[in-house]
């Protein structure tokens, strides 16, 4: 399976709203290198695989919010005043996830000033993690160096929580970082339903329908730790009903199709299944999903 790369479009999950945030392919597909083959992942990695897989790439997410007609909202992000009252490990690593997110969808929209404010957060909650390499001041020089080229601060933020990902499994901390995974999923999602409720526009909608299968992958993500940490148990059952509802949703699948690239190696297999999201289930969903952030963010 593929390690950096693939994680770092999953960290415009967990991170960004550009990872989730109504952006979604149609295409579900998972990439295989020639070198595969060669690695064995544990049956939880390979959970976490499966998550970072169905997540969209910042400029198919870029693309749909322009012409969806998505503008700049703050209202839509945790307030910066909030980092000062998350003390617990869950709580810090929840909302690095979602001020991860947070910080994505101010850069989507060129926001330098809210950028920075958002990347202190991030800072201050890696720091009380113990994960302050991943968002120090290197971190920030970079960021500010690259304020005019959108594709590469999201590729900075997105190497930023690459490094904190890499540090906590090789801490034993695997569950702090499905941690951030959900927070930042929770906040695209919720951004996503906001954005969807605001321009009406049915293309952002089916795409909040497609995460279907990247809720399905999260929450076996969150089992996969639950027994191990009591803040991914209680997360799991704040995720239990928002499956629930998504498992209403209709899917038509299409054929499978398989791609080789013979110059890189490279093994495609993806198919175009169709999800039918109706009005009530967008509804539903969006009434759940900003519960579900909201308590995450008390």
């Amino acid at each position: 399976m593929k390690t950096k790369n693939t994680f770092k479009s999953i960290l415009l999950l967990s991170t960004s709203v550009a990872l989730f945030s109504c952006g979604g392919s149609e295409t579900d597909s998972e990439t295989i290198t020639a070198t595969d083959t060669a690695v064995t992942l544990s049956e939880k990695d390979s959970k976490a695989q499966n998550v970072f897989y169905s997540i969209p790439s910042p400029i198919e997410t870029t693309s749909l919010l322009k012409a969806a007609g998505a503008k700049y909202n703050s209202q839509y992000l945790n307030p910066i005043e909030n980092v000062s009252k998350y003390s617990s490990v869950k709580q810090k690593a929840i909302n690095l996830g979602i001020y991860g997110a947070d910080l994505s969808f101010t850069s989507m929209f060129d926001k330098t000033q809210e950028s920075m404010l958002y990347l202190r957060c991030t800072n201050k909650l890696a720091t009380g993690l113990g994960i302050s390499g991943s968002f120090d001041e290197k971190t920030t020089e970079r960021i500010e160096a690259n304020m005019e080229s959108r594709d590469s601060l999201l590729s900075i933020i997105s190497d930023s929580y690459w490094n904190a990902d890499s540090y906590l499994k090789e801490n034993g901390q695997p569950g702090v970082s499905a941690l951030i995974i959900a927070g930042g999923w929770i906040e695209g999602l919720y951004i996503a339903t906001k954005i969807a409720t605001d321009t009406k526009n049915e293309e952002v909608a089916t795409r909040i329908g497609e995460q279907k299968l990247s809720l399905d992958n999260l929450v076996a993500l969150l089992e996969a730790y639950s027994a191990d940490n009591e803040g991914v148990k209680e997360v799991l059952g704040l995720m239990t009903p928002l499956k629930a509802i998504y498992d209403g949703i209709k899917v038509e699948p299409s054929e499978t199709t398989v791609s080789t690239d013979k110059d890189k190696g490279v093994t495609t297999i993806g198919n175009n299944s169709s999800y039918k999201i109706s009005a009530d289930q967008l509804k539903a969903i969006s009434d759940k999903a900003a519960e579900i952030r909201n308590k995450m963010i008390q």
